[in-house]
């Protein structure tokens, strides 16, 4: 017995572990619930999800929500969002509700859904863009009516197993939890008003409950050694080596090999690390008072796109970014002493859409970085990142001993051949000098 306590007590703690992110410690989605009004079976509610993650945002085919009923609840109908299945409704004649699970499983609308059907917020297809990105696209919403729930607020059950998806696993959502009633204002904006009950549902995320493998890899190289350091083999795994395609395989000429499929499959492109995204950290130039870095993302799966792409980067440099030419960006500063993150991500309808493998898909900007003179060096990987996350996802960086190393005649300035003579003449017409 006292081995299972154990046990579960190391789980517990190693998954809360696993769900905390360093770069965005506070970040999480979370599901509200409010009741608007009371029924003669039950309740009006809004539904509200909040991504406040930072930079981790909710992509195509977007998000799943789901839980289980505490008593015989009914959804009788939905705005803005609809349950993928109906359930047995056979007992009910007449008024059929719009679903009888006792788990339903809800996704948001697809846009451009006639307007009777809408509700605010809603209609993105589950996409929902991460907070520090816009956060007036960063929360999705839709309006539900409740039968055979309980009139009032000592009679209403909170549903439990709250489950999120989106748009795959990763998500874990804790339990459902009564807090103040929400205030709004009423329409003209002169008058607040409150919800009846509300609760909260607080939902994070863990890579490694996501997937087992990174979903990204970085490789590094630099302008003053010509060694490029690759992603790490296999970086993402290699169980689909038998599968991936070459960049000039005939198959990529026929119709409909970009399609993606249900269960998101990849497609990838054979390399020697196999991820579906690599992102290349290039030292480009140095000047006087500031050094100049290239970054590239390369998409290397047929069947995905990439929208409202994020890529965040973790170097002490990025205290002191001067200019970024054809990416947005933003610092994150998750502890208040500490200024060494930034998020890039793309400009609307210009890149904010990394394609699909191929010629067209990748994406690239330069950053202008001015020196500290207290701590810049191009020595020991200095200038290399010390975390790069795509999409909210860890890169797996190659290992330090292999980053481009700086010559050990670098410290040096460079002497000419022609400033050699130069000092040699100025040296012999000396000396011939004094012995006259």
């Amino acid at each position: 017995m006292r081995l299972l306590v154990i046990l579960a007590t190391m789980a517990l703690i190693y998954s809360s572990a696993a769900a905390y992110d360093p770069l965005d410690p506070n970040g999480n989605i979370t599901v509200k619930w409010d009741v608007m009004s009371w029924t003669p079976d039950g309740y009006v509610a809004t539904v509200t999800m909040n991504n406040f993650q930072m930079y981790r945002h909710i992509m195509s085919p977007g998000w799943t929500l789901g839980w289980t009923w505490a008593k015989k609840e009914v959804i009788w109908s939905m705005q803005g969002a609809q349950t993928t299945e109906q359930g047995d409704c056979s007992k009910f004649k007449g008024n059929i509700p719009h679903c009888c699970k006792k788990t339903p499983t809800v996704v948001d609308l697809l846009p451009g859904v006639p307007y009777n059907q809408q509700f605010t917020n809603c209609c993105k297809g589950g996409v929902v863009a991460a907070w520090g990105q816009d956060p007036t696209a960063s929360v999705s919403a839709f309006q539900v009516s409740v039968g055979q729930a309980g009139t009032s607020n000592k009679t209403v059950k909170l549903p439990k197993n709250f489950t999120l998806l989106g748009p795959g696993p990763g998500y874990t959502c804790g339990p459902a939890k009564v807090v103040p009633s929400t205030t709004f204002l009423t329409s003209d904006r002169r008058r607040k008003t409150q919800a009846l009950m509300t609760w909260n549902v607080t939902c994070t995320y863990s890579q490694f409950l996501a997937r087992k493998n990174p979903n990204c890899c970085a490789s590094f190289s630099s302008f003053y050694n010509e060694t490029i350091t690759p992603c790490p083999s296999c970086a993402c795994g290699c169980q689909s080596k038998s599968n991936c395609l070459r960049s000039d395989s005939k198959i990529l000429t026929k119709a409909g090999i970009n399609t993606p499929r249900k269960d998101n499959a990849p497609l990838l492109q054979c390399t020697h690390h196999m991820c579906p995204v690599r992102v290349h950290w290039h030292v480009k130039l140095n000047y006087k008072d500031y050094w100049r870095v290239k970054i590239s993302i390369t998409n290397f799966n047929y069947r995905m796109n990439y929208t409202l792409w994020s890529l965040v980067i973790q170097h002490p440099n990025l205290n002191n970014v001067t200019q970024v030419f054809s990416f947005n960006y933003r610092p994150l500063v998750p502890y208040e002493s500490i200024n060494d993150t930034g998020m890039f991500y793309g400009m609307k309808y210009y890149n904010d859409l990394l394609m699909e493998a191929g010629p067209s898909g990748n994406v690239q900007s330069e950053v202008l970085l001015q020196k500290d003179k207290n701590t810049f060096s191009f020595r020991q990987g200095w200038a290399f990142p010390h975390k790069v996350y795509f999409n909210g996802d860890e890169c797996m960086l190659p290992p330090p001993d292999t980053y481009p190393y700086l010559p050990s005649s670098a410290h040096h300035s460079p002497i000419s051949f022609s400033a050699s003579i130069f000092l040699c003449l100025i040296l012999f017409l000396v000396v011939d000098c004094f012995a006259t």
